[in-house]
C-alpha cells in the first residue's frame, strides 16, 4: 500500500487537530445565559401644576325678547283718518306719541250735546232749589201744605241727580273724544301694523302690535347642577321679585363679525323644568338699540350665546379634560419618574378642562397621556410639556397659545 504524499497529509492532519480542539473547548465550557430584555419605560406628556384663583362662568344660550309687549287697540270707533309715519312695521316712537287719529267728527257733537244737557241739568237743579226754599217759607206761614213740601223736595233730589248723570256724559264724551288720539303708551318699536287710512276701525281692534324698547330681555336656561357655582336672585315670599344678580356676557354672529353686549340677571323664574331640569334665569339689557359703534343694535328674536359670570374659586387647579381618569383618579408622577395613582376632589367639570378642588400640590407632574395599562410605581419617561388644549396653560413657564410637541 502505498502512503499519501506528505504534502497532502500535513492539511489534513491540521483540520483534524483544530476540529477536536473546538470540539473539547465546547464540551468543556460554560454556555452563554440569555437574559430576556427589559420593555422600555412609556413616553408620557406632564404639566405642572400650580393653584389658581378663577371666575367662575357658566355657558348658556337664549333668544332675545322685549320687557313688555301689547297690542294698540282704539276705544273708540270710525273710520281712521291719519296715521303716523313712525307707524310702520320696524318704526321707532316715544311715550305720549299720537300714532293714529280716528275721525272725531262725531264725538266733537256728541260732546256739545253733552255740555248742553249739562246747562239745562244745572238750570232745573237751581230752579228746584228756590222753590223748595219757597215751599218752606211758605209752610212757615201755614201757606202750604206738608205734601207740597215733599213734592218741591223730591223734585230737588231728582234734578240733583240728573245734574250728576249729566256730569258724568260731559266726561265721558271729553275722554271718547280725547281717545280719537291714540298715542303711544311706552317708548318703543312697530312689530306690525293692522290698520291704515280710510279703514274703520272699532273699539277694542288691534290696529298695531308694539313693544317697549327700554331694555330687552333673555330667557336663559341652566342646568340645576350649575346653579352651585353661581349667586342668583332668589325670591322668596315677600321678597320683590326682582334684584341685582351676576353680569352677563351675551354674543353672537352677525354680518360676518362677533359682537358682544353687557347684561344681568334680574330673576330666576318660579319653577324648574321636570324633564330637562333646567332653571330659567332672565337677564336684562339696558338700552338694546342704543348706537354704539358698529356694533348692530341687539334686536327682538336674535338668538345669542351667553356666559353668567359666576362666583370666584380660590387655590383650584386646572387640568385638562384627558387627566382626569375613572375613580376622580390623576396620574401622578413623582420626583423618581414613578407613576401614583392619586384620588382628587373634582369641583367642576367642563367640555375641555376639569378644575380639582383637592388632592394636588404645588409644582406636582400630572400625566395627561392616556395610558393602556396604569399600574403603581410603574417607571415613565415624562416630557414636561403643556398640551395645546384650547384654554390656558396651567405647566410653570408657559402661556396661553403655546404648543407642545407630541412624543
Amino acid at each position: 500500500m502505498t502512503l499519501p504524499h506528505p504534502k497532502l497529509m500535513l492539511p489534513l492532519i491540521a483540520l483534524l487537530v483544530g476540529g477536536l480542539a473546538a470540539l473539547l473547548i465546547y464540551t468543556s465550557g460554560d454556555r452563554p445565559v440569555q437574559e430576556p430584555s427589559a420593555p422600555p419605560a412609556p413616553l408620557v406628556r406632564v404639566i405642572t401644576v400650580e393653584p389658581e384663583t378663577l371666575r367662575l362662568r357658566v355657558a348658556t344660550h337664549g333668544t332675545v325678547a322685549p320687557r313688555t309687549e301689547s297690542d294698540l287697540v282704539p276705544q273708540v270707533s270710525g273710520p281712521v283718518v291719519w296715521v303716523s309715519p313712525s307707524l310702520v312695521s320696524g318704526g321707532f316712537f316715544e311715550k305720549g306719541d299720537e300714532l293714529l287719529r280716528v275721525d272725531a267728527r262725531d264725538y266733537e257733537v256728541a260732546l256739545e250735546r253733552a255740555r248742553a244737557t249739562l246747562a239745562r241739568r244745572t238750570s232745573e237743579r237751581d230752579r228746584a232749589g228756590k222753590e223748595v226754599a219757597r215751599q218752606r217759607e211758605l209752610k212757615g206761614r201755614a201757606a202750604a201744605s206738608e205734601a207740597r213740601l215733599d213734592d218741591a223736595e223730591n223734585d230737588e233730589r231728582v234734578s240733583v241727580a240728573a245734574l250728576r248723570e249729566a256730569r258724568a256724559m260731559l266726561d265721558q264724551a271729553q275722554r271718547d273724544l280725547a281717545r280719537t288720539k291714540i298715542r303711544a303708551p311706552f317708548t318703543g318699536r312697530v312689530r306690525e301694523k293692522y290698520a291704515d287710512v280710510g279703514q274703520f276701525v272699532n273699539r277694542g281692534g288691534r290696529v298695531a302690535r308694539i313693544y317697549a324698547i327700554d331694555y330687552a330681555e333673555v330667557r336663559l336656561p341652566v342646568p340645576d347642577d350649575e346653579l352651585a357655582f353661581l349667586d342668583l336672585p332668589l325670591v322668596y315670599r315677600g321678597d320683590a321679585v326682582e334684584g341685582a344678580g351676576p353680569p352677563v356676557e351675551l354674543s353672537t354672529q352677525f354680518a360676518g363679525q362677533r359682537h358682544t353686549w353687557i347684561g344681568r340677571v334680574v330673576r330666576t323664574e318660579g319653577e324648574i323644568d321636570p324633564r330637562s331640569r333646567m332653571v330659567n334665569v332672565v337677564a336684562r339689557i339696558e338700552n338694546p338699540y342704543a348706537r354704539s359703534g358698529s356694533r348692530p343694535p341687539l334686536a327682538v328674536g336674535l338668538f345669542v350665546d351667553a356666559e353668567i359670570l359666576g362666583r370666584v374659586a380660590e387655590d383650584v387647579f386646572v387640568l385638562p379634560r384627558i387627566a382626569l381618569h375613572e375613580g376622580d383618579r390623576v396620574h401622578v408622577v413623582d420626583v423618581s419618574d414613578t407613576l401614583r395613582l392619586r384620588e382628587v376632589e373634582v369641583l367642576r367639570r367642563e367640555t375641555e378642562r376639569v378644575l380639582i378642588r383637592a388632592g394636588l400640590e404645588p409644582g406636582e407632574r400630572v400625566s395627561v397621556s392616556p395610558l393602556a395599562v396604569a399600574m403603581e410605581g410603574m417607571r415613565l419617561r415624562p416630557v414636561p410639556l403643556g398640551a395645546r388644549l384650547g384654554m390656558p396653560q396651567v405647566a410653570a413657564g408657559r402661556t396661553a397659545g403655546s404648543e407642545e410637541q407630541t412624543p
